[in-house]
């Protein structure tokens, strides 16, 4: 989560997946539609107001709620079915000039159908905020300090640990030191160890026989 602004968006929230999805469950689906309005839930709680900020926003979740109905047959008043033209038409004024292959007491139904998903996904995001003001407003300062909060992050907040141990700075490591112990003497079976050579003494010539050192 990010409030540093790229291009025209003022701030992000990257969502990534832990694994591969090709099949979503309408449940998911319903989970991301009330994410996705949940800065538009969130200006209307706290300001009382609403700003052109989540028209991105509205785009996507209007856009998954019409293939829900018309697509994914995830309607329960219109039952298992497609409705309208396949979106993948070879060319676009053959999509654009054709009719819709449905009436327009369907086509009532169909926004109605819309509009039911989006509010009951809005609805989740409020009741979603109401419960959890408290970190609303902790993870919004937060944010207005740190200005990115990773996932890790994000997760032990919400799971209760206070900000100064989540962003507490990593403890120096101190420098490693060699404390391993000096390899031992190699010497020959039987025989002990010899003394280390005094410097010098090696250019010395050996005394004569019989002659006391």
């Amino acid at each position: 989560i990010s409030i540093v602004s790229r291009g025209q968006a003022l701030g992000y929230t990257i969502s990534l997946p832990k694994e591969d999805r090709f099949l979503q469950t309408r449940a998911a689906l319903m989970d991301n539609l009330a994410m996705t309005l949940g800065g538009r839930a969130a200006e209307e709680l706290v300001f009382h107001e609403l700003t052109t900020g989540a028209s991105n926003d509205l785009e996507k979740v209007t856009s998954t709620a019409k293939q829900m109905i018309m697509r994914y047959g995830m309607s329960e008043k219109l039952g298992p079915r497609t409705l309208g033209h396949s979106a993948d038409q070879p060319f676009l004024g053959r999509d654009m000039g054709a009719e819709p292959d449905y009436s327009e007491e369907i086509a009532r139904e169909i926004d109605d159908e819309i509009h039911r998903i989006v509010e009951e996904a809005n609805e989740r995001a409020l009741t979603v905020l109401r419960e959890r003001m408290d970190d609303l407003h902790l993870l919004s300062g937060l944010l207005i300090e740190h200005e990115t909060i990773e996932r890790d992050e994000f997760e032990r907040l919400l799971a209760g640990e206070s900000p100064d141990s989540v962003f507490a700075p990593p403890p120096e490591e101190d420098e490693a030191v060699d404390e391993s112990p000096e390899p031992a003497e190699q010497t020959e079976p039987g025989r002990p160890p010899q003394p280390f050579p005094i410097p010098g003494a090696l250019s010395q010539p050996p005394p004569p026989e019989g002659q006391a050192t």
